[in-house]
């Protein structure tokens, strides 16, 4: 229950690194029950959601070792059924039903609760499972699938009602892998994290070809074996201390980024007046704020448009920029409880059915506030930075659910920031 006090008025400046993505790390981790032999994932982030899937491959009988950035997986001797009480802390724990069910033939997980951002079900993870062939019942707050003749290549659809689903589309890869014959998905999610976890796969002697397009076909083989794999950079980590950068910055270098993953979160900045410069190898960009800030829209879509996980903090960052500006999430329309904190604080935001109007305000004033979720913590830290006086953010555990250690790189960039111990 440690909170976060941020003093406002400090300007950043300076250079930091970028840790390895969260969302990539998970399903990797899961990835490493799909085989019995030694995995090594490097730059896994030192984050909560991390932590509870590290627990949660040790409650599952793996051995795991987590050391400097290096988590070490020996999953030989495995249980089917995920522990309750780790698996509901965390939403992305459903990616162990894919490669549990290609391992062991069966598994048991539980089901995740409600979700503060609006409603994420599962039904299309079941349903591309079921397509190879498992059948699925739900009892008691738990998933069972169970195939006991092994899984069967298939073409699975994994569109739903607000584009493709990125777990449902790593679970289904996962499975995929020890299928016996050709599994194709179509309307696949394109994000770059399910592009590393083929790799990773691919790295195990699987053979996934397509990730990062709409289609992916993977060919099942017997048996996958040990590997060793880097994790990408976290774009979402990056997208936030670049619009910090564009909101109190004199000049932030971010080292370890990927320019083509940053793209829309690059352009929607730049159309917002500030400027970011990367490096010639597209691994390291510079973000200064413009001299005379812009309105502007943004609307939140599948990769590789606007990212909804940087939509708290880019308004957070039209809060204070003069005009009006509208910001829209069409792929979770109640993902705006960061708003009326931001109110708190002085601004000036009208949000109806899924769309935010935000009419700049000169300044904002510090107060306590409370983080409903992880990427709206983010934002009112990044307010915080601006407003004047002290703002108390509490729930701080939300934050440190994907970002790691934000307050020391806060701190190495000028922030006056201190984390404070409930």
């Amino acid at each position: 229950m440690d909170k976060l006090l941020v003093h406002g008025g400090a300007p950043i400046h300076g250079a930091i690194t970028i840790s390895g993505s969260k969302n990539a790390s998970l399903p990797i981790l899961a990835a490493a029950l799909l085989t019995e032999n030694d995995v090594v994932i490097r730059r896994v982030p030192d984050v909560s959601d991390t932590n509870y899937m590290v627990q949660i491959l040790t409650g599952l009988g793996a051995d795991v070792e987590r050391f400097s950035g290096t988590v070490r997986v020996t999953a030989a001797d495995i249980s089917d059924t995920a522990p309750y009480d780790i698996v509901r802390r965390m939403r992305a724990s459903v990616c162990m039903m894919g490669p549990l069910l290609a391992r062991k033939r069966r598994c048991v997980v539980a089901l995740p609760g409600g979700c503060v951002i609006g409603d994420r079900p599962i039904d299309l993870h079941i349903r591309g499972l079921e397509a190879l062939g498992a059948k699925a019942a739900v009892e008691g707050g738990n998933v069972t699938l169970s195939a006991p003749d092994g899984l069967k290549g298939a073409t699975v659809d994994l569109c739903g009602e607000n584009g493709p689903t990125v777990l449902g589309t790593d679970n289904v890869m996962m499975a995929a892998t020890l299928a016996e014959g050709i599994t194709t998905i179509t309307s696949a999610a394109c994000e770059p994290e399910v592009i590393d976890l083929a790799d990773f796969l691919n790295s195990m002697g699987a053979k996934v070809s397509g990730a990062g397009t709409p289609v992916i076909t993977i060919e099942g083989v017997e048996k996958l074996h040990g590997t060793v794999h880097n994790v990408i950079p976290d774009r979402i980590e990056a997208g936030t201390f670049m619009a910090a950068a564009a909101l109190a910055g004199e000049g932030v270098t971010l080292r370890r980024v990927n320019e083509g993953h940053l793209s829309a979160i690059t352009s929607a900045l730049r159309k917002a007046g500030h400027q970011v410069h990367f490096n010639d190898t597209g691994d390291a960009c510079t973000v200064h704020r413009g001299d005379t800030p812009m309105p502007a829209e943004i609307v939140t879509e599948p990769y590789p448009g606007y990212p909804t996980d940087m939509q708290a903090q880019m308004t957070a960052l039209f809060v204070t920029t003069p005009g009006t500006s509208i910001v829209v999430d069409t792929i979770f329309p109640q993902r705006f409880m960061h708003c009326a904190e931001l109110k708190r604080m002085g601004a000036d935001i009208s949000v109806t059915d899924g769309k935010a109007v935000i009419t700049g305000v000169e300044g904002l004033s510090g107060a306590p506030v409370m983080a409903s979720d992880l990427r709206a913590s983010a934002a009112l830290v990044l307010a915080g930075l601006t407003a004047k006086g002290t703002t108390e953010i509490n729930r701080l555990y939300h934050i440190d659910r994907g970002y790691e250690h934000i307050d020391e790189k806060l701190e190495a960039l000028g922030a006056n920031v201190e984390r404070v111990r409930i």
